[in-house]
């Protein structure tokens, strides 16, 4: 199953780069044009360019601050499922504990490889990635095929039930982090929406430049840079493979080492 996007290829600093020369051409061309237009005219102040390019500035800003705030939101939604999961895995563990034997360390142990599959998600490579829910949904498998052959042999209880609830949380915390992880991104028509708009905003500022007869070198720059590097972070605030925000798996290596001293 496919989990990445067009723009997921693309490294972030790359990505920066282009954006950073793609916006500095913008406003080259824009600065040419306006010149142009002042050669052919008289020179004097336009209210409606003053408009236009305050309402192209604004609507970037709009589309920058609604694209952040959908990429923030899912990267916060990918961290506190990690703290459910691990709460959700160590609470099944302890349910094991109410099981006779051998069923006590048949669950325990499937829930301990368990944990070590879950420890190795934090990866920026997408084929370990897949391996991990792989080998995860295995191990979903044989924990209910325990199950099943404890109601079999007629060993299901009170605490059998209780330990069912919890596996049927761990499962579906699984599928909640692939779907906030994975399969829930922003979509990119609205990347490129945000690209189109930053391209005609920047190409608006050369243009004004050019009515006026002055480039705007420093300050020109100052704000390529500026939406360069927001845009940046928020195509790396939304992909699965973060390079500079990644979410933390410290809670799960944490109950990895507590099960480990407790065993």
């Amino acid at each position: 199953m496919a989990y990445t996007q067009s723009l997921d290829y693309i490294p972030v600093w790359v990505l920066f780069i282009v954006t950073t020369v793609v916006f500095s051409i913008a406003v080259e061309l824009g600065f040419r044009a306006g010149r142009l237009k002042s050669t052919h005219t008289e020179r004097e102040q336009n209210p409606q360019i003053n408009t236009i390019l305050g309402a192209s500035l604004g609507l970037l800003a709009f589309f920058l601050a609604f694209t952040f705030n959908m990429a923030g939101s899912r990267y916060d939604a990918r961290k506190k499922l990690v703290l459910d999961e691990a709460i959700a895995i160590e609470t099944a563990y302890l349910r094991a504990q109410l099981l006779p034997d051998p069923y006590q360390m048949e669950f325990q142990d499937l829930l301990r490889q368990y944990i070590d599959v879950r420890t190795q998600i934090q990866t920026d490579k997408m084929e370990t990635i897949r391996q991990v829910i792989g080998k995860s949904e295995e191990l979903h498998s044989l924990l209910w095929s325990e199950v099943v052959k404890m109601t079999e042999e007629g060993n299901y209880s009170g605490n059998t039930a209780l330990l069912v609830r919890s596996l049927n949380d761990v499962f579906n915390l699984h599928q909640k982090r692939i779907n906030a992880g994975l399969r829930n991104r922003i979509p990119i028509s609205i990347f490129l929406t945000l690209y189109f708009v930053g391209l005609l905003a920047m190409a608006m500022i050369g243009y004004q430049a050019g009515l006026n007869g002055k480039r705007i070198l420093i300050t020109g720059f100052a704000l390529i840079l500026t939406f360069s590097i927001v845009m940046a972070l928020i195509t790396d605030l939304e992909r699965p493979r973060q390079k500079i925000f990644s979410v933390s798996q410290q809670t799960m290596v944490d109950l990895k080492n507590k099960i480990s001293r407790t065993h």
